[in-house]
């Protein structure tokens, strides 16, 4: 629970009313399609009215372990952030850094980026595309609440990642997943992101929505066909409405700022996750186009 001096801090924030789209309750498969500038989820969805705060003029107040979501001032020497080559050589190893510093654990590795932009991406879409990769591309902005992964890839990515990068290493007594996202496209950003405090994300129904890259989509039976081994496989964890969620926004970002924000924290006294999603700020006057870059990592305290 917050305690009086936060809860005062807090309720002073400037707030807007948006819509934010959560998975329905119910019993059905969900299963999350992406290719080449285009993603599709299976299963029924509705629209919400939510209340979305701003906490750039509190940016301090929030804490990666209390909120599961901070702002750092975190600058890159990338000047050009569409270059692939340039963001796998020194963009990685800078996040890298960069959550080292910031969380204090022994090791980080990163695990793959993208550009997302709210650009319309339909003609990249309607591309032909032969085995397509969801690392390094140009996706839409994201569409529910969500968190990346569910608690089962979470150990799996944990597990594997250690033991391909550290197989001589001592071993971890906590992982940490997140995610490190960057706006680059000038302030004020017509699709936000917004990041729902961690400690208010358990109310409502959650449903797993496995992960499957395809070169096209899946039509009529075949989107929700079983699967052999789908258990196993990739998967986030989606979020049905619950009105005790609280939601905030970084408004006006620059390219030298950066949110983390935590995918899976293995030690669950602290608030170990941030279900977050796109929303349109119908507060933003003359907005510009979003483009942003997320990479996420695996942190690693031996």
């Amino acid at each position: 629970m917050a305690s009086v001096a936060q809860a005062d801090i807090e309720s002073g924030a400037r707030a807007v009313q948006a819509r934010m789209r959560y998975v329905d309750p119910g019993d059905f498969v969900t299963r999350r399609y992406v290719s080449q500038g285009v993603e599709l989820n299976t299963g029924t969805y509705s629209d919400h009215d939510v209340i979305v705060r701003d906490a750039m003029p509190i940016r301090d107040h929030f804490t990666l372990d209390t909120h599961g979501f901070m702002l750092a001032d975190a600058p890159t020497q990338v000047a050009d952030l569409h270059d692939k080559a340039s963001v796998e050589v020194i963009y990685e190893r800078e996040v890298e850094a960069h959550v080292k510093a910031l969380t204090g654990a022994n090791k980080v590795v990163a695990r793959g980026w993208m550009l997302r932009t709210s650009a319309d991406l339909s003609e990249r879409a309607a591309q032909k595309v032969e085995g397509y990769q969801h690392s390094g591309g140009i996706q839409p902005t994201a569409g529910e609440a969500h968190v990346d992964i569910n608690t089962h890839t979470a150990q799996m990515m944990a597990r594997n990642t250690y033991a391909q990068h550290f197989p001589d290493g001592p071993g971890y007594k906590r992982f940490l997943i997140t995610s490190f996202w960057r706006t680059f496209s000038p302030p004020p950003q017509d699709v936000p992101l917004a990041l729902c405090d961690g400690r208010t994300s358990f109310g409502g129904e959650e449903k797993s929505n496995t992960l499957f890259i395809v070169d096209e989509f899946p039509t009529g039976d075949a989107l929700t066909r079983p699967v052999e081994g789908e258990e196993n496989m990739l998967a986030a964890t989606i979020f049905s409405h619950d009105p005790a969620h609280r939601w905030w926004y970084f408004p006006n970002m620059t390219r030298d700022q950066a949110l983390l924000f935590k995918f899976h924290d293995s030690d669950h006294s602290r608030t170990w996750r941030c279900p977050h999603s796109a929303f349109v700020d119908p507060s933003a006057q003359d907005a510009n186009i979003r483009e942003s870059i997320e990479c996420r990592s695996v942190a690693f305290f031996e």
